[in-house]
């Protein structure tokens, strides 16, 4: 898996406000960041381990061992589809390989009954696409521009 680009401005808001004012250097800004991303990760009950995310002016590192494919796409959602966040490279090792999934940016209007009918010609197979996005998404209603989803295969 190789790097993953996503809107900046989109996503989570996990840091930044008085965490930001408080903090004077940019290593610190950058550690808080990191460690507010893995408490994050750490909240979805993914079944990971040993994650450890690096965060610099954007960009995410993430390492660790993920138990699936699905898992371990599922932790570069977490990482990108967050404000200030620009760039994801997943190090991630795999204990049971599987193929990737494909991904898709969603764009204003967008929603996962379209997007799954533009990706599996099936309008219907929407829930498919939410269930592959769960636990970041709670409601198939809810999704926004910006947000890059996972589009399992069938």
């Amino acid at each position: 898996m190789g790097l993953f680009s996503f809107i900046k401005e989109a996503g989570e808001k996990l840091f930044g406000g008085k965490d930001a004012a408080a903090a004077t250097a940019p290593q610190d800004l950058n550690a808080a960041a990191g460690a507010a991303i893995e408490k994050y990760i750490s909240t979805q009950n993914l079944g990971v381990s040993d994650v450890k995310v690096a965060f610099d002016a954007g960009k995410v590192t993430v390492t660790g061992v993920a138990p699936t494919q699905a898992a371990k796409e599922k932790v570069t959602l977490c990482c990108g589809n967050v404000s200030s966040v620009s760039d994801v490279t997943n190090n991630m090792t795999v204990t049971n390989p599987e193929p990737e999934a494909k991904y898709y940016d969603v764009v204003s209007g967008d929603t996962l009954s379209a997007i799954s009918k533009k990706m599996y010609g099936d309008a219907n197979k929407y829930m498919t696409i939410f269930e592959a996005n769960k636990p970041m998404l709670s409601d198939p209603n809810k999704i926004y521009p910006g947000q890059k989803l996972r589009i399992p295969a069938l």
